[in-house]
């Protein structure tokens, strides 16, 4: 059995089983930023899989690519690899799996366009709703702007210089300390770079979505970026004023109704401020981000396997 065969059934093994895991398990809802790390290294060890694949599978088919990724390797270690016995399969393999790397960067270059799109026109928006005085000073690296609007509202514009808007209405809302929680929630978004998270997992569900680990990558991301940014403005500000701020930016739209809407995991998430599950235990916490770092170390030492072995 050939390398390349067995990163790709481990790649496809990965993909198809590690949502089942992940989704039938309780604990990232206790813990989401480990959770977002183990899905990160799930999906980067099934593209690691794919990269190595077609690497082998090209270096099989052509004498260039060989002679390219093994120019530093010592001598007996391309022999090892037995790259001549791979068979014809080998360059039609490597072509579709590079064909799967160009739709990949295709697909990410579609959401980061997009994505800039339309936070050109938001701030395009944004000035419109919010001008500026004749005379007003423009304050450099200004991060809030106060929004005239009766709806209750508060997102963060990402971008070069990220501004937080937050509407009027919400301002009268939120009372004390539950502002600071709203602003916490949303400055956590961006110190973690949710934003990227959501971009590779949309671009990857929206290239394959046939491939259950990234629609399943892009649906968990979504929610738990959420449940981490609430623990960030809990830490500061506690949870039962992180709820009620959640309450009241929330109540007029219908999400705690009997009829579900689109914002229908709100409940779910005030419920789990209000009542917390413990931590896992720091041992375990630590011995499952170990383990997490293994997953995308299995397709490296498979593939590395050989050549190694021929240096010993």
């Amino acid at each position: 059995m050939t390398v390349p065969f067995v990163l790709l059934i481990l790649g496809a093994l990965a993909a198809a089983t590690a949502p089942r895991l992940l989704s039938r398990a309780k604990w990232p809802e206790r813990e989401p930023v480990l959770a977002l790390w183990v899905w990160q290294c799930v999906v980067a060890a099934v593209l690691l899989c794919c990269v190595l694949a077609m690497a082998l599978s090209a270096s099989a088919a052509w004498t260039a690519v060989r002679g390219n990724l093994f120019a530093f390797a010592p001598s007996g270690v391309v022999d090892a690899y037995a790259l001549p016995e791979y068979g014809r399969w080998a360059g039609v393999l490597a072509v579709v799996l590079a064909l799967g790397g160009v739709w990949t960067a295709a697909m990410l270059t579609r959401e980061v366009r997009g994505t800039r799109a339309r936070r050109r026109q938001r701030r395009a928006e944004l000035r419109e709703r919010a001008p500026r005085l004749p005379g007003e000073a423009v304050t450099p690296g200004e991060r809030l702007v106060v929004l005239e609007d009766a709806r209750s509202d508060a997102w963060w514009l990402s971008g070069a210089e990220p501004q937080l808007v937050i509407t009027t209405a919400a301002l009268s809302r939120l009372k004390g300390r539950q502002l600071d929680a709203v602003l916490a929630h949303e400055q956590g978004h961006v110190r973690a770079r949710h934003d990227v998270l959501l971009h590779c997992s949309g671009a990857l569900a929206g290239g394959f979505p046939q491939v259950p680990v990234f629609a399943a990558f892009r649906d968990q991301v979504h929610h738990l970026v959420e449940l981490a940014a609430d623990d960030t403005a809990s830490r500061r500000f506690g949870r039962l004023t992180t709820a009620l701020a959640l309450v009241e930016l929330n109540e007029e739209r219908g999400v705690f109704g009997p009829c579900p809407t689109p914002l229908a995991v709100l409940p779910g998430r005030v419920n789990r401020l209000l009542d917390p599950s413990p931590r896992l235990p720091l041992a375990r916490r630590v011995r499952m981000t170990a383990f997490a770092l293994m997953v995308p170390a299995v397709p490296l030492l498979i593939a590395f396997g050989p050549g190694l072995g021929a240096l010993t």
